[in-house]
C-alpha cells in the first residue's frame, strides 16, 4: 500500500514539476539557510579559537588593576608592576615555567630611507617562549644585554619586510626615534590573531631595562606574562600566582586584589560561547522559513485535493479505504518536503563551502544539524500535509463524483 502511494505521489509531482518546485522552494531556502549559517558559525568559532591560541600557549597575563565589576570601579588607579616583581615570581612559583615583563610604546623605526611605525615591547627572553615565537635568523638577548639594557632588538617579520625588504637585517642598526638599536634577531611569521586580525609580526622586542631607560623613563611594567608547566593544574597555578602577587603588593587578608590574572582559556571560552549563541540564533531565524514552506505545501495540497475531487470520488466508489486516500496525499506531502530538504542540504553545503573559502575560515560539517534539518523538513510535510489529506479521505464519494 505504501509503495503504491509513493508511486502515485511521484507521478503527481512529475506531472506538475514547476508547481512542485515552487511548492518546496520555502523548504529549500529554510534548510539551506540553516545549514549555511551553522557551518559558517562553527567555522568562525574555530577560526577565532585558532587566532586567540596563536597569542601564546599555556599563558596567563597578570595586569595591575582589579577586575571591573561595575561603574564604581571606574577611575580607580593602582600601582603598576616593576622589575623586582618579575624576580620574585621567577623565584617563588612552582607551577610557572616562564615569566616575562611586557610594556609597550608605539615608535617609528627608521632604516636608510625606509620608516615604519610599530609597537616596541620591553621584555626578556621568556617572552619568546611564552608567546611561542621561533627565531628565524640571529639570536635572542644575552644575559649581559638584559642586565645592562644594551640597545639591541629582535624584530618581527612585518618590520623586517617594511624596513629591509629582501636584505639580511642581522647586525644592522635601526633608529628608534632618537637612538640607535642593533638588530640581533628576526622572528618567523605567525600572521594575524585575535578578533580584529591583529598583525602579530608587527613589533620590535628590546631588553626591558633598555626600554625603561630610553623609552618609558620609569621602572613601571604594564603587564606580566606567565607560562605554566604542561603538567600543571591551571587553577592551582592561578591561585599560586594570585597569592604570591598579593604578598608582593602587600595586600592584607580581607582586602580585594588590585590586580587581575587573565587566563587565555577564559578569553577563548567567552568568544566561542558568543559566536555559538549568535550562530544558533541566526539558524533559528532561518528555520522560520521552513514553517513558511510548510504553509506553502499545505496550500498547494489543498488546491490539489480540490482539483482531484472526482479522482478521489472514483477511488472511494470502487472500494478504496479512507486510510488509503489519506496515505496517498500524506505521502505526496512528505515526498515534496523531503525533496526540498535534500535540495536544501546540497545548496546549503555549496553556499557554506564558497563562503568559508572566501572568508578563509575552516569548513566544518555539522552532521547533527544536517540530520535535524532534514528530519524537520519531513516533519513539516507530515504536519502541514495531514489536514489536506484528512480532507480528501473524509470526502463523500457521491458528492465527489458530482464535482465539476
Amino acid at each position: 500500500m505504501f509503495i503504491n502511494a509513493l508511486l502515485l505521489a511521484i507521478k503527481e509531482i512529475r506531472r506538475n514539476l514547476l508547481r512542485s518546485f515552487l511548492t518546496v522552494l520555502g523548504i529549500v531556502i529554510g534548510v539551506a539557510s540553516v545549514i549555511a549559517m551553522v557551518i559558517l558559525g562553527d567555522g568562525t568559532t574555530a577560526h577565532i579559537t585558532q587566532n586567540i591560541s596563536k597569542l601564546g600557549s599555556n599563558m596567563l597575563t597578570l595586569t595591575p588593576g582589579a577586575e571591573r565589576r561595575g561603574p564604581a570601579s571606574a577611575g580607580i588607579t593602582t600601582k603598576p608592576f616593576n622589575i623586582d616583581d618579575i624576580a620574585v615570581l621567577q623565584r617563588e612559583t612552582t607551577y610557572i615555567s616562564a615569566v616575562a615583563p611586557s610594556t609597550a610604546a608605539s615608535l617609528t623605526a627608521v632604516y636608510g630611507n625606509e620608516n615604519h611605525t610599530t609597537a616596541v615591547y620591553g621584555t626578556n627572553n621568556d617572552y619568546f617562549t611564552i608567546r611561542d615565537w621561533t627565531i628565524d635568523k640571529g639570536r635572542t638577548f644575552t644575559e649581559q644585554e638584559l642586565s645592562s639594557g644594551k640597545a639591541v632588538c629582535v624584530i618581527g617579520h612585518t618590520v623586517q619586510e617594511e624596513l629591509f625588504g629582501q636584505q639580511n637585517p642581522i647586525n644592522k642598526n635601526i633608529r628608534l626615534e632618537k637612538f640607535s638599536c642593533q638588530v640581533i634577531g628576526t622572528l618567523e611569521s605567525k600572521g594575524a590573531a585575535g578578533m580584529r586580525g591583529m598583525d602579530q609580526d608587527d613589533f620590535i622586542a628590546v631588553p626591558i631595562r633598555m626600554f625603561q631607560r630610553r623609552i618609558s623613563g620609569s621602572r613601571d611594567i604594564s603587564a606580566i606574562l606567565l607560562s605554566f608547566k604542561k603538567d600543571a593544574n591551571i587553577e592551582e597555578a592561578k591561585k599560586e600566582v594570585t597569592l604570591i602577587t598579593r604578598e608582593i603588593r602587600r595586600i592584607r587578608k580581607g582586602m580585594d586584589d588590585d590586580f587581575h590574572v587573565h587566563d587565555m582559556r577564559d578569553i577563548i571560552k567567552t568568544m566561542t560561547s558568543t559566536t555559538k549563541m549568535l550562530t544558533y540564533l541566526l539558524g533559528s531565524v532561518a528555520a522560520i522559513s521552513l514553517l513558511v514552506g510548510g504553509i506553502g505545501i499545505m496550500n498547494i495540497m489543498l488546491v490539489s485535493v480540490t482539483e482531484r475531487t472526482r479522482e478521489i470520488g472514483i477511488r472511494l466508489a470502487i472500494g478504496a479505504m479512507e486510510r488509503e486516500v489519506l496515505l496517498q496525499f500524506l505521502v505526496e506531502s512528505i515526498v515534496l518536503s523531503s525533496l526540498g530538504g535534500l535540495i536544501g542540504i546540497i545548496i546549503g553545503l555549496a553556499i557554506a563551502l564558497g563562503a568559508t573559502n572566501y572568508f578563509d575560515i575552516p569548513f566544518i560539517i555539522n552532521t547533527t544539524v544536517i540530520i535535524v534539518a532534514f528530519i524537520f523538513s519531513m516533519f513539516v510535510g507530515i504536519f502541514f500535509g495531514y489536514f489536506p489529506a484528512k480532507k480528501a479521505a473524509k470526502m463523500n464519494p457521491i458528492d465527489a463524483l458530482r464535482h465539476e
